[in-house]
């Protein structure tokens, strides 16, 4: 909290904009604290998904924009997304950032009482003694998708991250966020075993072996070369949480983890990917590190398309003004992101392309690979209702995979884990990749993995059921 106010104090302090904009803003921040307050401090029950809630709308909605402003011509000045400046488009910008974020909070309060939505999963104990067959069964078809894969993984090592794939876009869905996910649930499922078998028996020690051959498995599938950090960091953090839960088991323990890992350590980095120098060079001389960061400062790590979050809803309010609500269109690219374009012709695209070629056509911008937050999802389909409807529908959907998270079953509770962290991802947009995404990770984790365990079942059963006919004939 402390840091959250000195930040704070800092930023308005040394923040120049139009008396409207400023207040907007410090409104906004105002509402944001009380948040974060009640968070630590009120909240009883340890909830990650409000942590990098919160976490994600100082950066995005608060710190972001305002340094952005703060470096603006404000008679003249653009975005980098080439959106001019306009006072009254901020601050129309804030006041739905406000309206989402109070309808989440009060969503938020009032659905926890719903003891429909409280309801823990249980797991079946007498699942126990199948564990291992189960993990080795994930094991063997993971050894089958890394030969049916490997070429595909290859390329995607050697591709320049600006070069785009020869894999179609359901092709690369079906790899890493189905397939390539198996690993990470057996991974999951070992550290179910762990728990009730303390002893060495033949069977932990199979697993052990299993869950380092899963764990390479995993490293070779989800790595910094074949994947973007969005998509590593919560299988990681996951893991951590599995390894060492202490780390992350409190509301200011994960939000103390958000803050400084997404305010203070991405910037920071970013700032040195900046430096052309080599190690050697640095290490030889260290001066040449700060030659290469001079004129290259902390706002302008925020002045790139990594933070355009907040002015992506100013250009959506800029869409609207031109092209009219959607009415729901746009969300069908989201929600029914498994059917190919090559079946429905007329599918629409996410909308952050939307936005983004609008932005081409009538601001002269260059790209249209944008983001676009769940706050201007609900306001380009249903304006000001949209907002408050999805709004809505997120604190339902964070109360549902809390309890979730609360669960013993463990494919149940890493998967709300990972939603809490994938919501950095959701909430900056577009749904429809934030939505797809997810519901391939759950599809790769749960389902496939509920599958196998529904088919060795039955093997199980009708191997039961002919020796008990096997035995009635003798």
């Amino acid at each position: 909290m402390l840091s959250y106010l000195l930040i704070s104090i800092f930023l308005f302090a040394t923040f120049s904009a139009d008396t409207s904009v400023w207040i907007s803003f410090f409104v906004s921040n105002l509402l944001l604290f009380g948040m974060f307050w009640w968070h630590l401090h009120q909240e009883k029950e340890f909830s990650p998904f409000i942590s990098v809630f919160l976490v994600f709308s100082f950066l995005f909605f608060i710190l972001s924009p305002v340094l952005q402003i703060g470096e603006l011509n404000l008679a003249n000045g653009v975005f980098i997304t080439n959106l001019k400046y306009s006072q009254t488009a901020i601050v129309h910008t804030n006041v739905l950032v406000i309206i989402f974020n109070l309808t989440f909070a009060a969503a938020y309060l009032y659905f926890k009482k719903f003891r429909t939505l409280r309801v823990i999963p249980v797991y079946d104990q007498t699942k126990y003694k199948t564990l291992p067959i189960l993990i080795s069964i994930i094991t063997i078809a993971t050894v089958l998708v890394f030969i049916a894969s490997f070429g595909f993984v290859q390329e995607e090592i050697r591709r320049h991250s600006g070069t785009p794939s020869s894999a179609s876009i359901g092709m690369l869905l079906l790899w890493k966020k189905v397939l390539f996910m198996m690993p990470f649930a057996g991974i999951v499922l070992c550290f179910q075993y762990f728990e009730k078998r303390k002893k060495l028996p033949l069977n932990i020690v199979i697993v052990a072996l299993l869950f380092l051959i899963l764990g390479a498995f995993l490293l070779w599938f989800k790595n910094p070369l074949t994947e973007k950090r969005n998509a590593l960091g919560p299988i990681y953090i996951c893991i951590i949480f599995l390894i060492a839960p202490r780390l992350l088991n409190s509301n200011v323990k994960m939000t103390l983890f958000m803050f400084f890992s997404m305010i203070i350590v991405f910037p920071l980095s970013a700032m040195l990917t900046h430096v052309t120098a080599t190690f050697k060079e640095i290490l030889n001389k260290p001066r040449v590190l700060l030659d290469s960061l001079e004129g290259y400062g902390i706002g302008q790590v925020f002045n790139t398309l990594h933070y355009d979050a907040f002015i992506n809803i100013t250009a959506t309010i800029d869409y609207v003004k031109y092209e009219g609500f959607s009415y729901g269109n746009q969300l069908l690219s989201g929600l029914l992101f498994f059917i190919p374009r090559s079946l429905w012709e007329a599918k629409p695209i996410t909308t952050g392309k939307l936005v983004g070629e609008h932005l081409i056509e009538y601001h002269g911008f260059h790209y249209s690979n944008l983001s676009n937050p769940l706050v201007s999802e609900g306001y380009i389909n249903l304006g000001i209702f949209g907002v408050v409807i999805i709004a809505i529908v997120l604190a339902i959907t964070c109360i549902k995979f809390l309890s979730w998270f609360k669960s013993d079953d463990y494919l149940k509770k890493i998967l709300a884990l990972y939603f809490s962290i994938h919501l950095l991802f959701l909430l900056r947009g577009d749904f429809a990749n934030g939505f797809s995404y997810y519901i391939g990770i759950f599809v790769g984790v749960y389902i496939l993995t509920r599958f196998m365990q529904y088919i060795m079942e039955q093997m199980f059963l009708n191997q039961l059921s002919w020796k008990a006919k096997h035995k009635q004939r003798i």
